[in-house]
């Protein structure tokens, strides 16, 4: 089954407010990890761990996922 973008968005959302403390509220697509939501690396380690668990899809370690919406796109293609 295919992954909507509002469904990994949702995911996503749970899983940063879990591992860095940022409400859910203030996630959004266009959100920079680093800069907007001040995810430290150690931290978005664990956010692609947890999302690579949930979606079941492998994230490169070079792939630059550096907003949200990056994300999202990310996990919507490799899962499809």
């Amino acid at each position: 089954m295919a992954l909507s973008p509002a469904d990994v968005l949702a995911g996503i959302k749970e899983i940063v407010e879990e591992v860095a403390g940022i409400p859910a509220a203030s996630i959004e697509l266009d959100k920079n990890f680093t800069d907007d939501l001040e995810v430290d690396s150690l931290s978005m380690v664990e956010v692609v761990v947890a999302c690579e668990e949930r979606f079941g899809v492998k994230i490169p370690d070079e792939k630059d996922l550096a907003t949200v919406g990056d994300a999202v796109n990310f996990i919507v293609n490799a899962a499809a």
